[in-house]
This record gives C-alpha cells, sequence and structure tokens, in this order.
C-alpha cells in the first residue's frame, strides 16, 4: 500500500516534533524548519526527511501541517497557499482558531481543503489515548471523514465546532487559568517568598496546584503571551477576572463576611459537579502518596524506576529517598532521580526488563534429599521465586554413594543473578536436603 505524504511545517520543534513521532511509522514523513541544522538532526534521529523549503514540503505533501509559533501561523498559510497540491488537505495545530480558519479559506484553492485543529495537549505528550483535540472545519470535504476516523482509531476525546465557539471556551481553558497562575506566581515572586521554604507547611492540595502554576510558567512565554494576546475574548477575560479580584479584596479589608460567603458560594454552585471534582483530587493526591510511601517501603531493596520522558529505565537498590528525590545504586554507580519524574516499574515490567537486558545465570545443583521428596513441588516452588527465570531436573542418582533411605537430585536452574541461585540452595537446605 502507498503511504500518504504527510508534511509538518515546523517539525522540528514542540508540538510539531511530537508530531513526527507518532506519525513516521504509518506515513511519509517531511518536515522543515526555521533552523535547517536544527532540522536536519531531528529528521535525522526520527528517521524522516528533511525539506529546507516551506514551498517544496507543501509541493510534495497530501497533508501539510502547519505547527509553528501563533504569531507566524496565518503567514505561513499565505507562503505555502500557492504550492498546495490539488486534492490536498491543509491543517494547522494553533491553539487560536479564528484567524488560521479565516486565512485559509481566503488563500486556498477550491481544489484543496482545509481543517482547523487545536490538539489540546502540549508537546510533553506522549500517548494519544483520551487526548481532547478539537476540528473547527467550516465545511466538510473528502479528507474531513479520514482524518476524523483517523483520530477516533487513536481513541482521541473529538470535539467538533465552530472557531468563534472554540476560541471563546479556550479563553476559560487557556486565557483565564494562565493569566491567573501567572498572576499568583508573580505575586508569590513580588512577595519575595522562596517556593522551597513553604515545602515544610504545604498541603497536598497545595502542592498540587504549586505544581500546576509551575508547568504553566514553565511554558514558553512568547507562547503563553500570544495565546493572551491573540485570542479575541482576551481583553474581556482578563479585566472580569481583575475585577473579581479587586472586589474580593475589598469585601475581605472592609471586614463583609456575608458578602465573602455569598460570593464564595455562587462560586461554587458554578463549578459543576463537586464530586467528581473531589474525587479527581484525591486520586491524584492518593497517587502521590503512593509513591512516596511505596518508596519509602522498599528503601534497601530492589526497584525499577522509568522516567516518564525519556523513557529510560533504571534498576538497582534504592538507597534513600527524601521529598524530591530516589537515589538508586547500581554496583558502584549512584543515581539520583527526580521522584516527580518518575514511575515505580510493576512486579511484571521490572521482570521483563531484566530478561531483555541482564545476563542469565546458569547453574548446575546437586541435593541428597529424602527418597520420598516430590521434586515438582519442589521445582514449582523454585519457579516462583525472586529473579529465577527456570528450573529443569536433568538427572536422579540413588547410587551406593547415597544412603538407601535418599536420593540425589540435580537440578539446571536459570536464574538473573548469583544471589538467585544460592537462593535456591538454601531453598534445597530447606526441603531437608543437603548440598553435593
Amino acid at each position: 500500500m502507498i503511504k500518504m505524504n504527510v508534511g509538518i511545517i515546523g517539525g522540528s520543534d514542540g508540538l510539531g516534533k511530537t508530531l513526527v513521532y507518532y506519525f513516521r511509522d504509518e506515513f511519509n514523513v517531511y518536515i522543515s524548519g526555521r533552523d535547517h541544522q536544527k532540522g536536519k538532526k531531528v529528521a535525522n534521529e526520527a528517521n524522516v526527511s528533511y525539506i529546507e523549503s516551506n514551498a517544496g514540503l507543501a509541493n510534495i505533501s497530501d497533508m501539510v501541517i502547519i505547527s509553528v509559533p501563533i504569531q507566524h501561523t496565518e503567514d505561513v498559510i499565505r507562503e505555502v497557499a500557492p504550492f498546495m497540491k490539488d486534492g490536498s488537505v491543509m491543517i494547522d495545530v494553533t491553539s487560536v482558531k479564528e484567524g488560521p480558519s479565516r486565512t485559509m479559506a481566503e488563500v486556498l484553492g477550491e481544489n484543496v481543503e482545509y481543517i482547523p485543529t487545536h490538539p489540546v495537549f502540549g508537546p510533553r505528550t506522549t500517548d494519544l489515548n483520551n487526548q481532547v483535540i478539537v476540528l473547527t472545519a467550516d465545511k466538510k470535504g473528502k479528507w474531513y471523514d479520514k482524518v476524523y476516523n483517523y483520530l477516533k482509531s487513536k481513541n482521541m476525546r473529538i470535539i467538533e465546532t465552530s472557531a468563534e465557539k472554540h476560541d471563546f471556551m479556550m479563553s476559560i481553558v487557556q486565557v483565564l487559568t494562565h493569566f491567573s497562575f501567572i498572576s499568583t506566581a508573580s505575586a508569590i515572586e513580588k512577595l519575595k517568598v522562596n517556593i522551597s521554604e513553604t515545602e515544610d507547611y504545604e498541603s497536598p492540595i497545595y502542592n498540587l496546584m504549586i505544581d500546576m502554576i509551575a508547568r504553566i510558567v514553565a511554558q514558553n512565554p512568547f507562547l503563553t503571551y500570544n495565546i493572551q494576546s491573540r485570542n479575541n475574548n482576551g481583553p474581556k477575560i482578563r479585566n472580569t477576572f481583575a475585577e473579581a479580584v479587586l472586589e474580593l479584596r475589598d469585601v475581605i479589608n472592609e471586614g463583609d463576611a456575608e458578602k465573602f460567603v455569598e460570593i464564595a458560594n455562587n462560586a461554587t454552585k458554578n463549578m459543576g459537579d463537586i464530586k467528581n471534582a473531589l474525587g479527581r483530587s484525591d486520586k491524584a493526591i492518593r497517587a502521590l502518596n503512593y509513591e512516596y510511601t511505596y518508596l519509602n517501603k522498599m528503601i534497601g531493596h530492589e526497584v525499577g524506576l522509568k522516567h516518564i520522558y525519556s523513557g529510560k529505565i533504571h534498576v538497582g537498590i534504592l538507597e534513600s529517598v527524601d521529598g524530591k528525590t530516589a537515589i538508586l545504586k547500581n554496583g558502584n554507580k549512584t543515581k539520583e532521580l527526580r521522584i516527580a519524574n518518575i514511575r515505580i516499574l510493576l512486579d511484571n515490567e521490572l521482570y521483563e526488563w531484566k530478561l531483555k537486558n541482564l545476563d542469565k545465570k546458569t547453574a548446575s545443583i546437586s541435593c541428597v534429599f529424602p527418597k520420598n521428596v516430590d521434586a515438582e513441588t519442589i521445582r514449582k516452588t523454585v519457579l516462583n521465586m525472586y529473579n529465577i527465570i527456570d528450573i529443569n531436573l536433568v538427572d536422579a542418582y540413588n547410587g551406593p554413594q547415597i544412603d538407601d533411605g535418599s536420593i540425589s537430585l540435580t537440578f539446571e536452574v536459570v536464574a538473573l543473578s548469583k544471589d538467585a541461585i544460592e537462593n535456591v540452595k538454601k531453598l534445597f537446605t530447606g526441603f531437608g536436603g543437603i548440598i553435593r
């Protein structure tokens, strides 16, 4: 089957770079970028093709995805529109939709379809499953169903709406939340508060809030600014927020408890399903507490920790845990890992990793047992031991050197460590055996 050509303008950075890794196994992917050296490096690492010219990329692509900073999106649409193939489709992935939608409608030819799109997730997202994506097509051509069905096959949550409705909703989801979070972070900075000192006093909710604020503040500030400035609803949203802050300040400063309660109650009623909100936040808190509790219990024992962004797995003896880091020791090497950036491997995941990455140890163990011993029971017991891969009975002997009431059994044991083999010997003696 001939693969479709997908061209990603801006494929060397941010969300565009993330899309490369989603699409490369299913399509012929081409990328372009402002920094050709960087773009070629990304293309080489991802095993896709780099095209220096945006126009050249558009000319060979069945689907062109524009993933550039918001302030450049409409200019890039105008730049490549004359070079789009007949029967192709243009998609943009910016978080503001009215401007790009209007520009595509103006400059693209009749034989080129366009689907303004907003993936409501960032470049750090590693799985499309259950992620939200918004489609704001003002007309639907032959490409629309193909794109919709592809997204559905990835189990994405698809929202179909107008560009105007999208931008209003995002003025709440992004403009208001970003503005309020950055305002809070700015107030903390103006108060000259050392965040790390507050950790001794923090509640789980405060901890989650600070993490969410830090996540927003740490984004590219130019991106955040353009989300604020290019959404037509922005001025009304920011003014309303400022009015609400000033009203609440004045009510408290004036000692008007009744008015404060009224404001708080009205705000609570408008928050929707409070039980669901409490449930989700409780889950988040329990998840955080579980990790710390589990890690503290595992100090002195072997654990596997997977970095959630790089995907690298670290295995070793957990030496210590503090509020932010876990210290792993593997032989003479020590590794310090930030707990926020790791996932604890399940037992079966750790076992599979060991099978793929560790050298297997094989040993033949001969042991004299009472003659009525059940060799199969021994074998099954050993198979359930930690770091044991396999065990088989290879010899049974009761010749002149063995007492009449005894039998010598030889097992071949395959394990992941020498310690595991030594533990098998201890088990054999526990069954009443004597190692030969």
